[in-house]
This record gives C-alpha cells, sequence and structure tokens, in this order.
C-alpha cells in the first residue's frame, strides 16, 4: 500500500471491537513514531502516556466524563490509547538536555556544528518564549505534528485509530499528576480495530476540492 492509498483508506474509527487487540510488536512501531516524530529544532516538548490494559484505559475515561462522555467507549473499547502531554515551560536547561542527548547520538561532527546548533535552537526557542511569549502554543503544535505523524503511521500498519480532543484534560491532569512534572494533557488517540458496527466504516471520506486547497505556483 503506497502513503495515497493510506491517506484514502484511514478514518476516524468511531467504534472499537474490544475483542480485537493491537500486537506488541506492532505496538513498538506506533512508539518509535512517537520518539521520532518532528518537531520545530527539535524541541520534543513531549509526553506520553499508554494505556493498553483494562485498568489504565479506565483510568484515561476520567477525562471522558460528563460532557465529554461520547468518547468514552472509544477509550474503553480500544486495544491502546495515548495521552499526549505538552511541556509547560521550555527551559534553557531542558534545551542543555537535547543538545547532551544529540552529542550523544553523535550528531555533532565538530564542537563548531555543536555551537551552531545550540545558537540556532535558542534563537528559535527565544523568539517564542521571551519576544512572541507563545511558546505554550508553539510547543503545542509540535505535539500535533507527533499525532498526525501516528495517525498516518497506524493506517499504514492496518491499525484504527482516532484523535480525541473532545476530553476534560484538567481531569486528566489531575489523574496523572501532570502539573507536577511539568506537563499538561493535550488530546487522545485511541488505537484498536474497528467494530462491525462502526457506521463511519462505510462512508466516504469528504474533503474540499483539490483546486480550492491547492495553489499550484507556475
Amino acid at each position: 500500500m503506497n502513503v495515497k492509498d493510506v491517506a484514502l483508506s484511514r478514518y476516524s474509527t468511531k467504534a472499537f471491537d474490544p475483542t480485537k487487540r493491537v500486537s506488541a510488536e506492532q505496538f513498538d512501531h506506533i512508539k518509535s513514531l512517537l520518539r521520532f516524530s518532528p518537531s520545530s529544532v527539535n524541541t520534543q516538548p513531549w509526553h506520553f502516556i499508554i494505556a493498553d490494559t483494562q485498568g489504565g484505559r479506565e483510568r484515561v475515561s476520567k477525562g471522558t466524563q460528563g460532557m465529554f462522555a461520547f468518547n468514552n467507549a472509544k477509550v474503553l473499547n480500544s486495544s491502546h490509547v495515548i495521552v499526549f502531554c505538552v511541556k509547560t515551560e521550555i527551559s534553557d536547561e531542558y534545551l542543555t538536555r537535547i543538545l547532551e542527548a544529540e552529542e550523544n547520538d553523535k550528531r555533532f561532527t565538530d564542537p563548531a556544528v555543536k555551537e551552531t546548533v545550540k545558537a540556532g535552537r535558542s534563537k528559535f526557542v527565544g523568539i517564542h518564549r521571551d519576544e512572541l511569549k507563545d511558546a505554550d502554543h508553539w510547543m503545542e503544535k509540535q505535539v500535533y505534528l507527533n499525532m498526525g505523524t501516528v495517525l498516518l503511521g497506524a493506517g499504514a500498519l492496518g491499525i484504527d485509530a482516532v484523535p480525541i480532543e473532545g476530553v476534560d484534560a484538567q481531569a486528566l491532569n489531575e489523574e496523572f499528576g501532570l502539573i507536577e512534572k511539568g506537563y499538561r494533557a493535550v488530546a487522545l488517540i485511541a488505537l484498536g480495530y474497528r467494530h462491525e458496527d462502526d457506521f463511519n466504516a462505510a462512508l466516504p471520506k469528504s474533503r474540499l476540492p483539490e483546486d480550492e486547497i491547492i495553489t499550484q505556483l507556475a
């Protein structure tokens, strides 16, 4: 299957079959997508909570109660659910941690390259953190890049998935003590295999026309 076929065949799963499980081998691919998703200047401002047991999914489902109850079954009947979290701040100490990891992974051919990367990253982070003061929103955008990577990758693996923004983020923050750890919940992705009664599986995709959303420059 090529990537166009994946984009055309994947969809937001509305009902999961609770008897079907994503294998550990398959989910290992998902974890790689989480780790290696792109982010602006490699900031990686995220953390992921993975629930693949009934007890774990029940904890995550504390964020799908009340006005968000329409998403509760998706969480409970999925094979795996991922809580996508974003850092609450991006400090100089954290930037040093990234630089150290890159050095350990042998990304720098010489000290001058390391200093260039350090200066460039500090500049971009400083624009959002210190000048525009929109670092919170900027980091959250990196998390959505990650979610898109996971959704397309899951489709390529033949795994059904649905992104879930209809969630009580504060309830998840409290359940997992996220604020104290320097994170906050953003959204979920539930993964598994569709139930035969999933109405959305048989519906045709609907998108705006290509000539309306794409401008091809001469």
